[in-house]
């Protein structure tokens, strides 16, 4: 049997925290391993406990989520954050370029809320529907000008398919090629374009009209 993900919840209401943990520990598969209500705190649990998944909120007490995120990418490239938030704006922009690999509403399906974090722990970008709506609103008004000279066809396809938020998985059935290849391709795309994450990668390729 495969370990417990390990979830640190960071939000500064008890009684939202108190319902993820019900939440997630109802699930064989989690583990809450802390709890934090500010953002400095944030900071220091997930240096001290390293979870798989922190999930952050915005509107947190002395740092925001927004910088809280920032700070926690910055002492560890592998951290793995989702934001779970009340704000449907802009600030999911905020959020992706600080390090945050997704971005879901606090209104979301119990449902919708797990299987974003079981993305966020594989290494997958997450957003919830109307997030992912204004990013591609946002980003279709980039310049579609020959994106990516550096890239390969198969490398701009792979990204293109990245862009609409498919997974690894979806891209070897839609391109007709090995899981492996893809993992391949998508670390090519990673190197090529400097980027440390999917999430990275989404926000670079929508800029350029891909997805």
């Amino acid at each position: 049997m495969s370990e417990a993900l390990r979830i640190l919840v960071v939000d500064d209401h008890p009684v939202f925290r108190l319902g993820l943990r019900n939440l997630f520990e109802g699930l064989a598969d989690f583990e809450v391993v802390a709890e934090a209500s500010s953002g400095g705190a944030a900071i220091e649990l997930a240096g001290s406990l390293r979870p798989d998944v922190i999930l952050m909120d915005i509107g947190l007490p002395d740092i925001n989520g927004i910088e809280a995120t920032r700070q926690i990418c910055a002492a560890n490239a592998g951290a793995r954050i989702l934001v779970l938030t009340m704000f449907d704006d802009e600030s999911v922009f905020d959020a992706v370029q600080a390090g945050a690999l997704g971005y879901v509403l606090k209104g979301a399906d119990p449902d919708e809320t797990i299987r974003a974090v079981r993305s966020v722990a594989h290494g997958e970008a997450i957003f919830s529907p109307n997030t992912a709506r204004r990013l591609t609103s946002f980003f279709s008004r980039a310049s579609r000008d020959g994106p990516f000279p550096e890239l390969t066809d198969r490398e701009r396809e792979v990204l293109d398919c990245v862009a609409r938020g498919l997974t690894n998985a979806a891209i070897s059935d839609q391109l007709y090629v090995s899981p492996k290849t893809v993992r391949n391709h998508v670390s090519n795309v990673f190197t090529k374009l400097q980027v440390a994450s999917r999430a990275e990668a989404i926000v670079k390729a929508r800029e350029a009209g891909l997805g």
